[in-house]
C-alpha cells in the first residue's frame, strides 16, 4: 500500500512514520509533506497514493484548502489535535479522525476501517470508496395495541428505545408502541444509512435529528425532533463516528 504522510510536526510524523511500519511493514510511505503547497503539487501528479494520513493546521494554512486545489481520491485518515473540524473532515474523503497523541491501537483500528471498506466496496464493486452504498431493510413493523395490529412503516419511525427492560418505537406523532423483539434484532433489520444505534439504549432515524450540540468529555448532545424520555449523549469514543454517518448522504 503506497502511503502519503501530510504533517508539517516533524516529531509526530516521525512518530507516525514509525507507527505505520510496525502496523504495515510493507507500506511504501511518502513525506512528510509539511505544507498545503507541497501537498497539492504531490498530489497533482501520478501516481496517487492508496491512502493518505494528514494533519489539519499545516505550516502554511489548513489543509482542507488541499481538497480546493487538487483532485484527492485516495481515502484520508486525519491526525489532529482539535476534534471541532469532524464533519469537514468527513466531507473531504475522510473516513477516520484520529485525536492527538495517537497511539498503535488507535491506528490499528483506522486501519482495519479501510480494510473493512475495501472489502465492503469490492464485494459491491463499488469505486471510488465514497459514496457508500444504501442498504436495504425491513420496510415495517407489525405492532398490537388497543387489541388492534397496527403496521408502523419504517419512514414514521423517529426512534426506538427501551423502557422498562422491553424495546419500544416512538413515531413523529410521538405514538409509542412495544415490541417484542430485541434492540439487537431490531437494529440489524434496518438500514444502516437511515438507522444509528447510539448507545444500548436508542436507535434513532436520521430524519428524526434536529441538531447535535457539543456535550461535557468531548461526548454530544443528540436533540430528536421528536421529544425523547432522556437525554440521548453519545460517549467520545463513538462521537465522531456518528458524525460520519450524519454526512455520509
Amino acid at each position: 500500500m503506497k502511503i502519503l504522510v501530510i504533517e508539517d510536526e516533524i516529531k509526530t510524523a516521525k512518530a507516525l512514520i514509525k507507527l505505520i511500519s510496525t502496523i504495515d511493514p510493507d507500506a511504501e510511505i511518502t513525506g512528510p509533506l509539511q505544507t498545503v503547497s507541497a501537498a497539492i503539487e504531490n498530489l497533482s501528479a501520478p501516481p496517487s497514493p492508496d491512502l493518505i494520513f494528514m494533519d489539519i493546521q499545516l505550516a502554511d494554512g489548513s489543509c482542507f484548502e488541499i481538497f480546493k486545489e487538487a483532485t484527492v481520491t485516495a481515502p484520508v485518515i486525519f491526525c489532529t489535535a482539535y476534534d471541532e473540524y469532524a464533519i469537514e473532515a468527513f466531507k473531504a474523503n475522510g473516513i477516520d479522525y484520529i485525536l492527538k497523541p495517537f497511539t498503535e491501537e488507535t491506528l490499528t483500528a483506522a486501519f482495519k476501517k479501510v480494510a473493512g471498506l475495501r472489502r465492503s466496496l469490492a464485494q459491491q464493486d463499488v469505486n471510488p470508496i465514497y459514496p457508500l452504498p444504501l442498504q436495504q431493510g425491513k420496510k415495517s413493523f407489525l405492532v398490537f395495541r388497543d387489541n388492534k395490529y397496527v403496521v408502523i412503516a419504517v419512514e414514521n419511525i423517529a426512534f426506538f428505545y427501551i423502557k422498562n427492560d422491553f424495546p419500544a418505537l416512538v413515531t413523529f406523532d410521538a405514538k409509542e408502541y412495544t415490541l417484542n423483539q430485541s434492540l439487537d434484532t431490531i437494529s440489524a433489520q434496518l438500514p444502516q444509512e437511515q438507522f444509528y444505534r447510539i448507545n444500548r439504549q436508542y436507535l434513532i432515524n436520521f430524519n428524526a435529528v434536529h441538531e447535535v450540540e457539543h456535550y461535557f468529555g468531548r461526548k454530544l448532545l443528540v436533540h430528536l425532533k421528536t421529544a425523547t424520555p432522556e437525554k440521548i449523549i453519545i460517549g467520545k469514543n463513538k462521537a465522531t463516528e456518528f458524525l460520519h454517518w450524519l454526512d455520509n448522504r
